[in-house]
């Protein structure tokens, strides 16, 4: 069955393996993919090229989901709680530009609602948001190894001691919002 009228979002906050396990846990989101985006060197990427911070390119997902479902205020509303985007170009333990909080933009539209929810959520947060708001100029699927981490790797210490906890935090918050399914 082929869903129609899908919209994407392009968000980058901190490793793409916390935002893709979380974001895959979502109804209404039909596919998470990891990526980069934001670089200003030519050509695709690596993974190990992204993470010397000298491309300019950011970790994030692309969320393809049904607006009819879940909108996407709501998306960066779910992603504004799920990262911290008062930190410069890190989240945690992970350092450099590659990790920074960022909205990359498919429209104008996009644009808007992403001022919209960065005003709105200031006041919930001590210092201030950080999250830049760009258009997204492209986007390059990560390597494969990079899909869906979280389920492929629980066992791994990042999984087990960084993800696990962001996800048993994001289910207890949003569990109006969670795919009804078996969790890792």
């Amino acid at each position: 069955m082929e869903i129609q009228n899908l919209e994407k979002a392009t968000l980058g906050g901190g490793c793409f393996w916390c935002l893709d396990a979380i974001f895959r846990e979502v109804s209404g989101i039909v596919s998470v993919t990891s990526g980069y985006s934001g670089g200003k060197v030519p050509g695709k990427p690596t993974y190990r090229e992204v993470c010397s911070g000298l491309t300019g390119h950011a970790e994030v997902v692309q969320l393809a989901f049904e607006p009819v479902k879940i909108s996407y205020r709501e998306i960066l509303e779910i992603f504004m709680v799920i990262h911290d985007p008062t930190t410069y170009n890190r989240q945690g333990a992970d350092i450099g530009t590659q990790y920074r909080s960022v909205v990359f933009c498919h429209d104008d539209v996009q644009k808007d609602v992403a001022a919209s929810v960065v005003a709105s959520f200031s006041k919930y947060y001590d210092f201030p948001i950080v999250t830049e708001i760009s258009p997204l100029d492209k986007f390059y699927e990560a390597e494969s190894y990079h899909q869906d981490y979280y389920r492929s790797n629980p066992e791994q210490g990042y999984c087990n001691y960084v993800i696990a906890p962001k996800l048993a935090k994001f289910r207890e918050r949003y569990g109006d919002k969670l795919i009804l399914r078996d969790k890792p």
